[in-house]
C-alpha cells in the first residue's frame, strides 16, 4: 500500500469525522492543567504517600543510584531532581540513596534513606535506575553522622520486593565489611572538599523506625501549622 494512498484515506477519513461533528480528541487533563497553571505537577516529597506500614515499611524516592559518581538532589522548590555536584574524591554510591516522602527532620529536610537490593534489577537498557523513581523499603537499621557539626541520620533499608533483600530485618543480617564500606564511603567522600564528617556506630532497626516516625511526626506538626497560618 502506497504512502500516497495512506495519507488520501486518512483525509477522507478525516473529512468524515468533520462531517459527522465528532468531538476532537482531548488533550490529558493533567497537561491542560497544567499549561493553564490551574494546578502544578506532583511533588514527591510532598504528594507521594509514605505508605500505610510506615515506619516499618514505606516508600523511598530515589535520588541517587548506585554506583553515581553524581550527587543528585532534591530541589524543594519544584519538586525535580537536581545535579547538586560531581563527588570530588574518587568514589561512588554504595548504595541506592533517597529520601522518605512526608518526613521532616531538624535540618529541615526529609529524612536520607540508603536502600541496599540487586544491581541487576536497576538495570534499564543498560543504565542504571532513573533518579527520581520510588520504591518500598523496610528499615533495619540507622546511622547516626554529624556531618559539618549538624546532625544528619541516615536510616539504612532493604528494598521490600527484592527476592535477595526482602527478608532482612536488622543490620546484624549484614556482614561486617559491608556496614564498614557504608561508614567508609560517608566519612570519606567529602574529605576532598575540605568537610568534616563523623559516623557514630549504627544502631537497630527499632532505633531506625523510631526515628522515622519521629521524622513524620514533624511532618504532620508542620502541615498543621502551614494550614493555620
Amino acid at each position: 500500500m502506497s504512502p500516497a494512498f495512506l495519507y488520501r484515506n486518512m483525509s477522507e477519513e478525516n473529512e468524515a469525522a468533520m462531517a459527522d461533528n465528532r468531538p476532537a480528541p482531548q488533550l490529558n487533563e493533567r497537561i491542560l492543567s497544567s499549561l493553564s497553571r490551574r494546578s502544578v505537577a506532583a511533588h514527591p516529597w510532598h504528594d507521594l504517600e509514605i505508605g500505610p506500614g510506615a515506619p516499618a515499611v514505606f516508600n523511598v524516592v530515589v535520588e541517587i543510584t548506585k554506583g553515581s559518581k553524581v550527587k543528585y538532589e532534591l530541589d524543594k522548590k519544584t519538586g525535580l531532581i537536581k545535579v547538586d555536584r560531581v563527588l570530588y574524591s574518587s568514589v561512588v554510591y554504595p548504595h541506592n540513596y533517597g529520601f522518605i516522602p512526608r518526613t521532616l527532620c531538624e535540618d529541615n529536610d526529609p529524612i536520607d534513606v540508603l536502600v541496599l537490593m540487586q544491581v541487576e534489577l536497576l538495570l534499564l537498557n543498560s543504565q542504571l535506575f532513573l533518579p527520581g523513581c520510588f520504591l518500598r523499603a523496610r528499615a533495619i537499621g540507622l546511622m547516626p553522622m554529624i556531618d559539618q557539626g549538624e546532625k544528619d541520620d541516615k536510616i539504612i533499608a532493604v528494598c521490600a520486593d527484592d527476592p535477595e533483600y526482602r527478608h532482612f530485618n536488622d543490620l546484624n543480617e549484614l556482614s561486617p565489611h559491608r556496614l564498614a564500606e557504608i561508614r567508609q564511603f560517608f566519612e570519606d567522600y567529602k574529605k576532598n572538599e575540605n568537610k568534616e564528617v563523623a559516623v557514630n556506630e549504627f544502631l537497630p532497626a527499632s532505633t531506625a523506625r523510631e526515628a522515622i516516625q519521629h521524622s513524620m511526626d514533624l511532618y504532620a506538626q508542620y502541615i498543621l501549622q502551614s494550614l493555620r497560618r
